[in-house]
């Protein structure tokens, strides 16, 4: 654990103010659910909550089924990490931070297409909850079959976390 020197104080509520400066960092925004945990020394710990992650397995399959039916780059994403990654060096991605490109794309729930990227926002209950990223082989571009498969993954994992 890392000592931040920030003090903040239990309200009558029972509410503790998350500092700004630490809510940008580990980019929590307003509605980001957090888990709570305990410490056997008495520690109370959030850590941002990734519903995504509860779907690591089933999207590290499609990230595979996908990469390899279309011979293409798959990545899928939470809010701040990738959590799959097929058809590139995984270790390039896997648990790294998203960029903040991406992060943009995945908040404005916004599709986003090009010859070069496909990225498709993954909702759940309407929020954004990560992402879709098809990436073309080298020296090709995207077409609209890579668009609709994008598509179709945010789409069933979004639906998994709605049930």
């Amino acid at each position: 654990m890392k000592a931040t020197g920030i003090v903040r104080r239990i309200d009558d509520l029972g509410r503790v103010v998350v500092p700004k400066e630490i809510r940008k960092v580990l980019r929590i925004r307003e509605g980001d659910p957090l888990e709570i945990y305990t410490g056997v020394a008495g520690e109370v710990i959030l850590k941002k909550y990734s519903p995504i992650g509860e779907l690591s397995q089933m999207a590290e399959i499609f990230a595979e089924s996908v990469s390899s039916t279309l011979g293409l780059p798959v990545l899928v994403s939470d809010t701040d990490h990738y959590v799959a990654a097929s058809g590139v060096k995984s270790k390039d991605y896997l648990n790294k931070e998203i960029e903040d490109e991406l992060d943009s794309i995945i908040q404005q729930k916004s599709e986003y297409k090009t010859d070069s990227k496909v990225i498709i926002p993954i909702l759940a209950n309407g929020d954004p909850i990560g992402s879709v990223t098809i990436l073309p082989a080298a020296g090709k571009t995207l077409s609209d079959l890579e668009f609709t498969t994008a598509r179709l993954g945010a789409g069933f994992l979004g639906r998994q976390m709605d049930n």
